[in-house]
């Protein structure tokens, strides 16, 4: 299997460059990037709910 055949990772959309963009874009830019901080936040509490789970399985 050659690289060529893999298929291509989207490219993330934070950070993106700023220059050029409206205030309104901007206001729209921060509210998808709270929505990520909540959703990672959110990943990280059942990460270590799981971790805490794993821990106390196996003491």
């Amino acid at each position: 299997m050659f690289d060529e055949d893999l298929p291509i990772k989207k490219t993330s959309e934070f950070p993106r460059n700023l220059d050029g963009a409206s205030v309104e874009e901007l206001q729209d830019y921060i509210g998808k990037l709270k929505d990520e901080i909540v959703r990672v936040e959110q990943d990280i509490a059942t990460k270590k709910e799981s971790a805490a789970a794993a821990d106390k399985f196996f003491k």
